[in-house]
């Protein structure tokens, strides 16, 4: 059973920047589609980030530029570096394995129970 745990999240004035971290336990990220995913207030949960093995790194169009998604093997841990933050990305941001499709959420089968990001004005 893979597990997801997220940390890092908090509150940061727009313009700055947060590095969320995604722990994975059961298995080797590198086995899976690892993806960040978030969800605001009143709003569906999107897709934001995405990376695998073998195909490498895909992003949202509102956060291309601005948002890296990497991995540490050797910690199993994989990441979100957020940079130029403004109030809109203030959400929950999720962290999730799966296989198949890299930015469909019904593609991904584990979540981490989510860290909040707010960013102030």
């Amino acid at each position: 059973q893979v597990q997801l745990v997220e940390s890092g999240g908090g509150l940061v004035q727009a313009g700055g920047s947060l590095r969320l971290s995604c722990a994975v336990s059961g298995s080797t990220f590198s086995g899976y589609n690892m993806a960040w995913f978030r969800q605001a207030p009143g709003r569906e949960r999107e897709f934001v980030a995405a990376m695998s093995w073998t195909r490498g790194a895909y992003y949202a169009a509102s956060v291309e530029g601005r948002f890296i998604i990497s991995g540490d093997n050797a910690k199993n841990t994989v990441y979100l570096q957020m940079n130029s933050l403004n109030p809109e990305d203030t959400a929950v941001y999720y962290c999730a394995a799966g296989a198949v499709s890299l930015t469909t959420i019904e593609a991904y089968r584990y979540w981490g129970q989510g860290t909040q990001v707010t960013v102030s004005s």
